[in-house]
């Protein structure tokens, strides 16, 4: 290819790129960088293969399940090009020692799936100078942008603030297209590479919105705020802050559960009251086609997305016991009921229905 060259393939030799996270958006960026010949890749994650990954997290078979992905990410990577270097770092990314591994490299690629790792990524490659590539998505819809505040936006330009604490599904409660993260981890070690050689166009200043069930791309035109926090005019943000609790990762509701008791119980527990007899009512509040996947006989279903029409058939003077798939969904209708509609009778169930596959009925089908 004439744009590359020799030039350009040296260029890739020696250029190193940190991605964050081996899952869905890490498995094909990673892939498709260690096939084009860059010379060094970083790799941070700290999870491990799960049956539930495999439809999207390419890297992965399921021969790997319960292995560290991080492990199985570099052996599947150098056995597609043995003649680069691969770096692990089988931790939790924080705001202790993201500067020290993000100053190693040129170029920062964001595949993770929470607010606090997208902010703290975003602000140490501001404060380190590094273009972030980034990329999101969430049942058929994806983003794409470049963030390099030298001559652009950063993230927080477009989105100043993480949403509250329960707003924005993650995919394992929402879903996403297998073939969706694939799509954008493409695009994003495409703008990698194009970064590496010094392309003109890559997307910065600009967001790719892609519609998969449409198949339809559209973009939007970002600018840089001058009241930025972080690479503004006159930045407030000089280091790297408590993500977790700027994220609402600890909201008052939890604080509120350590002081007056928990608000949850296990499945070990729901258990012993189902086997009791005790009347309670068990309600649902995942959506009716995770419901026709595996459901409790005990439970009604009552969707969170229609959840308030649901609430006149409840009565505070009842025991009542919320689940979802994981537990999130299910505090997020417990903290409705209790602090908008003063239900105090009412337990979420940690864990969720695949807690309950796990620990209690492993012929349950899981998703």
């Amino acid at each position: 290819m004439p744009e590359v060259g020799l030039k350009g393939q040296e260029k890739l030799k020696s250029a190193s790129i940190l991605i964050i996270g081996t899952g869905g958006l890490g498995s094909p960026s990673s892939l498709y960088l260690a096939a084009a010949g860059v010379g060094r890749i970083g790799l941070v994650d700290f999870d491990k293969v799960d049956y539930s990954n495999l439809q999207r997290q390419i890297l992965f078979t399921a021969n790997d399940v319960g292995r560290p992905k991080i492990e199985v990410a570099k052996e599947r990577l150098l056995a597609t090009n043995p003649e680069i270097k691969i770096e692990t770092y089988e931790t939790r990314l924080t705001s202790e020692n993201a500067l020290d591994i993000f100053k190693k490299y040129d170029i920062i690629i964001d595949g993770t799936d929470n607010f606090p790792t997208r902010y703290l990524t975003n602000d140490a490659s501001v404060l380190l100078g590094k273009p972030n590539v980034y990329g999101s998505i969430f049942r058929f819809e994806g983003q794409a942008s470049v963030f390099d505040a030298k001559r652009g936006p950063c993230y927080r330009c477009l989105y100043p603030e993480p949403p509250p604490p329960g707003m924005v599904p993650s995919c394992a409660e929402g879903g996403v297209l297998g073939i969706l993260p694939g799509l954008v981890g493409v695009i994003q070690a495409t703008e990698a590479i194009k970064l590496i050689l010094g392309e003109p166009d890559v997307l910065v200043g600009r967001l790719l919105l892609i519609n998969a069930l449409k198949m339809k791309f559209r973009e939007v035109k970002l600018r840089k705020n001058e009241e930025c926090p972080l690479c503004g005019k006159n930045p407030t943000i000089r280091q790297l802050i408590d993500y977790n609790q700027f994220c609402g990762v600890s909201p008052q509701n939890q604080q509120q559960a350590q002081e007056h008791g928990s608000l949850e119980i296990s499945v070990k527990e729901l258990e012993k009251i189902v086997k009791s007899g005790k009347k309670v009512r068990i309600i649902d509040v995942r959506e009716p086609h995770e419901w026709e996947i595996c459901h409790l006989n005990q439970a009604e279903l009552m969707p969170l997305s229609e959840f308030e029409r649901h609430i006149p058939k409840l009565k505070k003077d009842e025991d009542l016991i919320i689940h979802c798939k994981s537990g999130g969904r299910s505090m997020r209708a417990l903290i409705l009921l209790r602090d908008q509609f003063g239900f105090t009778k009412v337990k979420s169930v940690a864990g969720g229905i695949t807690a309950w596959a796990e620990e209690i009925d492993t012929s349950m089908p899981t998703y």
